[in-house]
């Protein structure tokens, strides 16, 4: 067994370096994955996104450790720990998990933040697993029902993968985002809508969309100050005969807001994370939790969208714009960061 590993480390001055270190050991439930690919996910790894990481270059702050990141890849499983049934040593898996599954040619992971990966899906595809999961159970918190209208704001990768989530539980669906590349690759894999709030008000945008009836539900998919856009959809959700808006906004990932008399009717939502299960210890290392009682948790939402992959239902390789042999990842990260907008997907490869 493999005893040295190479991990990135995202160092303090912005500058994403190789290191060499020890594999961890393989507890009980957990399993040895050789990786073939990970995903990057700059919102959370950054603090930020790709821009953040280019203010940190040109502003980098000193006395920072360098951190390992990463939570989302996939390969082949080498070694399995004990109580480990579900797998054998040379299956193929998709992985996740803050301080698991992170961005390094060898990764430990629990048996329950693993899934198996069918033979027609690359690695690649396996590393958005854990995104697509987060998308799902984003999906689930704001109970989409067929034929509703929904606007997706911001177009980063859970934005993306939330607003194909929502057309497969049969909403029409609305992205807005001020980055042209986002909504072109949005309307590249059928997005129903795409536009920049910047060039047209969400409320016009919107009386277009949905033909004067109004959203049903939003999702906010960006981080920071979301007050102002909150405040703004205001005038795009449905309106009851008593002139209240009302709907349902489900915020993902890192945004904050403030309340106001303008939220007094509306119906706000957390999606935090990728369902029941992630960070609890024993549920991750150990039994499941019976499915009469919890059909969704972390690793069926896995399993469904490593099937929705598997089915054609959901390509995520149009949301790939970068694929990075991890051998060179330091020089070819730097060379991609001229342009930071025209970044969505980025793939270590292994």
């Amino acid at each position: 067994m493999p005893t040295r590993r190479l991990a990135a480390t995202l160092q303090g001055d912005g500058h994403i370096r190789l290191v060499e270190q020890d594999v961890p050991q393989v507890k009980a439930g957990q399993v040895l994955v050789q990786v073939h690919a990970s995903l990057v996910s700059p919102g959370s790894e950054f603090r930020g996104g790709w821009r953040a990481l280019c203010e940190q270059r040109d502003k980098p702050r000193s006395g920072v450790e360098p951190q390992t990141f990463g939570y989302a890849n996939a390969g082949v499983v080498v070694e399995t720990g004990v109580g480990v049934e579900r797998f054998s040593v040379g299956d193929r898996v998709a992985c996740m998990g803050a301080g698991y599954a992170l961005h390094a040619n060898f990764a430990v992971a629990p048996h329950h933040l693993c899934v198996a990966l069918p033979d027609n899906v690359t690695f690649a595809q396996g590393s958005y697993a854990h995104l697509a999961s987060t998308a799902i159970h984003t999906s689930r918190r704001g109970e989409p029902q067929l034929g509703e209208f929904v606007g997706v704001i911001g177009l980063g990768l859970i934005g993306q993968l939330s607003a194909r989530m929502h057309q497969l539980s049969g909403c029409y669906v609305a992205g807005w985002d001020k980055i042209a590349k986002r909504r072109e690759i949005a309307s590249g894999w059928g997005i129903d809508s795409a536009n920049s709030p910047a060039e047209q008000p969400l409320a016009d945008l919107t009386r277009e969309f949905t033909a004067g009836a109004g959203l049903d539900a939003a999702v906010i998919a960006f981080g920071g100050d979301a007050t102002g856009v909150i405040d703004e959809l205001d005038q795009c959700l449905k309106v009851s005969p008593d002139g209240h808006t009302m709907g349902r906004i489900v915020i993902v990932g890192g945004a904050g807001y403030t309340f106001t008399h303008r939220t007094t009717n509306h119906d706000i939502r957390i999606a935090a994370r990728t369902g029941p299960g992630y960070h609890d210890e024993l549920w991750e290392h150990g039994d499941d939790y019976p499915p009469v009682f919890m059909r969704w948790t972390t690793r069926t939402n896995l399993e469904l969208c490593v099937r929705l992959i598997h089915e054609g239902k959901l390509n995520v390789d149009t949301l790939t714009t970068h694929s990075i042999d991890f051998s060179d990842v330091e020089r070819q990260v730097d060379a991609i960061l001229d342009e930071p907008d025209d970044i969505l997907g980025v793939v270590f490869e292994y």
